[in-house]
């Protein structure tokens, strides 16, 4: 069982919670979100091999991790259940491992290369690419998050990059496109052509920014390949493979994203996500052991 569930005593069955959020009764689903989120507020009580990491800034806990069938570029949580995101498929599981929906297309018909995902009004949004494909191009995926039935695509074509991560907030899009220094780099640009774009509600581009050298120079020859704003409002994001979540801010004038902080985290790059009931507890993935790695970041004091 995932930590985050054993750390409680459930009176309810797992598969009886799932029937009660996906009935029409609105105390159903009261009851299960009041279940899970009781459950995470018990995740200091939960036993790990691993010591809390700390940094100059912030002090990081392990929470546990669950082993998955398949995960390769990263995960979603939704209140009551994972999203797992490979090349060409999706998978939601319930939060000990089973399966309750499936998407999957054979390579390249139509899709390539799903990277990151988020969840906004009943959709799960995946950045997609034709990563390792010169020139690149890019769309964002649509999915029930119920069925996981593919219901749309918005197509960015060639322009920006490759499309690895997004995020929706205060009414507009925000999406990185990624440059590289591999296989997949476009003639005479390399990861510092790496953009944070600005989209209104009707994918209109309103505002761009680069990110900082200093945080280029750490990912190369790759990008960033996961990334949301957190509960307070800085932009989290992380690279490839690299053990830590980087601190980003929006600057006061120019384009130049200001990084304010790294995170040592027990899992290596790709993309992860808040947690919605617990908001510093963060999931992500060990693509090497295809895990769900869960870990609480709490900033230390006057930081």
């Amino acid at each position: 069982m995932h930590p985050i569930l054993a750390s409680i005593d459930i009176r309810f069955s797992l598969t009886n919670m799932t029937n009660m959020y996906h009935n029409k009764s609105t105390a159903g689903r009261i009851a299960v979100r009041l279940l899970l989120a009781t459950a995470i507020m018990c995740l200091p009580r939960l036993k790990t091999d691993a010591a809390p990491q700390k940094s100059a800034q912030w002090n990081v806990t392990a929470l546990g991790n669950m082993k998955v069938a398949n995960v390769t570029q990263g995960v979603v949580a939704g209140e009551d259940c994972y999203f797992l995101i490979n090349d060409y498929s999706v998978e939601k599981i319930t939060r000990t491992g089973a399966q309750l929906a499936k998407w999957e297309c054979p390579k390249g018909a139509p899709l390539i290369h799903m990277n990151a995902g988020m969840l906004h009004e009943n959709t799960l949004y995946v950045s997609h690419s034709n990563y390792p494909g010169v020139p690149m191009w890019s769309s964002v995926e649509m999915f029930d998050t119920r069925t996981l039935q593919h219901i749309g695509s918005h197509s960015f074509g060639i322009e920006y990059g490759s499309s690895t991560w997004m995020d929706y907030r205060d009414g507009y899009w925000y999406v990185c496109f990624a440059h590289y220094g591999n296989k997949a780099a476009e003639p005479a640009r390399d990861p510092s052509w790496t953009q944070f774009v600005v989209f209104d509600s009707e994918w209109r581009r309103v505002a761009g920014y680069v990110f900082p050298p200093e945080l280029i120079a750490l990912c190369t020859p790759y990008s960033f390949s996961g990334g949301a704003f957190g509960p307070d409002g800085r932009i989290y994001v992380t690279g490839h493979d690299n053990p830590f979540i980087y601190v980003l801010e929006l600057p006061n004038g120019g384009s130049v994203l200001k990084l304010v902080g790294q995170i040592p985290v027990p899992f290596h790059g790709q993309s992860f996500t808040f947690d919605p009931l617990a908001p510093w507890v963060v999931h992500g993935i060990e693509r090497a052991k295809s895990e769900v790695v869960s870990v609480r970041i709490e900033k230390q004091p006057n930081q």
